[in-house]
């Protein structure tokens, strides 16, 4: 069984920073090597959106509402996820949610969720 759990939100004023971290417990070490991770973001009302991710190679991606403002890493500890976001504006406010997921031949297999982690900017 994969848990994600996620941590770091919080109120920010805009133009502020945040460092979100996502850890992933219950992967076989035969997974090794072969994990994707990303972090996702939920507005009250809209659909749930992608925001950054990162391959098991170590390639990253952003989406453009974010680009330039993040950076997506690999944590410390083993099958974690860091997001740091600067320049914060309200409309970075969302749940954000941190997924993982097998990564094999190119492809992006079924994505284990977290709860989720709440950033608020505020104006």
């Amino acid at each position: 069984q994969v848990e994600l759990v996620e941590c770091g939100g919080g109120s920010v004023q805009a133009g502020g920073s945040l460092r979100l971290s996502c850890a992933a417990a219950g992967y076989s070490e035969s997974s090794d090597g072969h994990i994707c991770m990303a972090w996702f973001r939920q507005a009250p009302g809209k659909e749930r959106e992608a925001v950054a991710a990162i391959a098991a190679d170590g390639t990253t991606t952003y989406e453009d509402p974010v680009t330039g403002r993040a950076t997506v890493s690999k944590g410390n500890a083993k099958n974690s996820l860091v997001l740091e976001m600067n320049n914060l504006k309200p409309e970075d406010t969302a749940m954000y949610i941190c997924a993982a997921a097998l990564c094999r031949g190119g492809h992006w297999g079924d994505n284990y969720w977290g709860r989720g982690t709440q950033v608020t900017v505020s104006s």
